[in-house]
């Protein structure tokens, strides 16, 4: 790309597309019109889109692969957690690297390491090399929305975040919504080796549509040194603004991902009584009231931000009914059709912790800040996975049955919730500048 007369000129593929207005030291707004949808977000939708279908597909492989490895929960949650595990350490190179080199060059090379992993997963025959091979996984995605959310920054017009963001996230439902019902039928056909070999496809595929299809912003990102970006990481997880966020990203945002990712299903089984078939089915319904729920942020975001309400207004009211309506799945108060489906619908306001937390620094940071909870919600998956995990062992050790010791791990978590919801609910005075500025 380059400035003439005031103007930029956008260039995908070697091909002019058009001009942006273009002030120095502004963000540049696409000029691409419908092609844009079409060369700049559905790349990253198919990204997201795999990355979330990677993150819920062990929920209904679970049975398979404790019946062929003979994994007890604490190991079979070992095994999915690991790919939260990497996705998290990945996070603060990958905020210094999407700053540094543009999300073409990072999300396009990142997803070829999926593929390997998907390949390692599919050949795996023992708990480390299946951990090897989900870690990976973890690893390959882990810049699949911060790659979005960096490009929506770069090549959208500010008011418009809000909304791509929504429609970003329901890109990553709909991948959910492929790992249950859609992938539940066809594991009797593929097998959940053939469906990762697939998977391994799928992604050296959006790999190369995101390498021939995003502008290469890499001339124009940040030229900081490595110290000088560490350095601003760390005041970025030290600021009160950040701090703020973090157990709500990490209970809220992480044990929903734990929850759908894999005990969801053990819970309708063993608690609601339904069989796998059943419980996929509202795997489904979970993942629809999420799809919904994100679209309707999309479609309505700009609307709600004219009438003031700001992404803290939208979580304090979302996690306070988040809260009511685990509660009542715990007690079993209510039918389950729709307890899940208001589960999943909820848990849309979780997209809106990157925003909240973004808005109280620079935006020259937004990759790091985004990361950085980031980080923290997938440091809480990992933690509330294996955790569940670990303490149903322990319980059914202890003269538990199944059924009553998830109630107890699923308590425990509404608890540690409880608690992440009082910084969020607190009133803060408006800072006039970020101290990681």
């Amino acid at each position: 790309m380059r400035a003439i007369h005031g103007f930029r000129r956008i260039t995908l593929r070697g091909q002019n597309v058009g001009f942006a207005n273009f002030r120095p030291g502004t963000r540049m707004s696409t000029a691409l019109g419908a092609s844009g949808w079409g060369r700049i977000f559905l790349p990253f939708a198919l990204g997201y889109y795999l990355s979330y279908l990677l993150r819920t597909v062990n929920a209904v492989i679970s049975p398979a692969l404790t019946a062929e490895l003979g994994l007890d929960a604490g190991e079979l949650g070992l095994l999915t957690s690991t790919y939260f595990l990497a996705f998290g350490l990945a996070q603060i190179p990958v905020g210094i690297a999407l700053d540094r080199f543009g999300p073409r060059r990072v999300e396009g090379a990142l997803l070829l390491v999926t593929a390997a992993g998907a390949v390692a997963f599919a050949t795996g025959d023992s708990l480390q090399a299946l951990g090897l091979g989900r870690a990976l996984i973890g690893l390959g995605v882990s810049a699949c929305l911060m790659a979005a959310l960096k490009g929506f920054a770069m090549w959208y017009p500010l008011e418009r975040q809000s909304s791509m963001t929504g429609f970003i996230m329901a890109a990553g439902a709909l991948g959910a919504l492929t790992a249950s019902v859609p992938l539940e039928l066809a594991l009797p056909y593929l097998g959940w080796r053939g469906a990762f070999w697939l998977i391994a496809l799928v992604a050296l595929a959006i790999s190369v549509t995101i390498f021939r299809s995003l502008p290469d912003e890499a001339a124009h990102a940040s030229q900081e040194s490595l110290g000088e970006a560490l350095r601003s990481v760390a005041r970025v997880y030290a600021s009160p603004a950040f701090l703020r966020y973090a157990a709500s990203a990490a209970f809220f945002v992480g044990g929903f991902m734990a929850l759908q990712s894999l005990w969801a299903v053990p819970w309708l089984m063993n608690v609601n009584g339904f069989d796998l078939a059943g419980a996929a089915r509202l795997l489904v319904v979970l993942n629809l009231g999420m799809l919904i729920g994100q679209l309707s942020i999309g479609f309505l975001g700009m609307r709600l931000a004219r009438r003031g309400v700001r992404p803290l207004h939208l979580m304090r009211v979302g996690y306070g009914l988040l809260l009511f309506v685990q509660l009542a799945i715990l007690l079993r108060v209510g039918p389950p059709l729709v307890l899940w489906f208001l589960l999943g619908f909820l848990s849309a306001v979780n997209s809106q912790s990157y925003l909240a937390a973004a808005q109280a620094f620079p935006r020259a940071l937004f990759g790091r800040v985004s990361t950085a909870v980031n980080l923290m919600a997938f440091a809480g998956a990992f933690l509330v996975q294996w955790g569940m995990g670990v303490a149903l062992d322990l319980l059914q050790a202890r003269g538990h049955t199944l059924a009553g010791a998830l109630g107890l791990a699923y308590g425990g978590l509404l608890l540690l919730q409880l608690l992440a919801i009082l910084p969020v609910l607190r009133r803060c005075r408006p800072q006039a500048a970020s101290p990681a500025a």
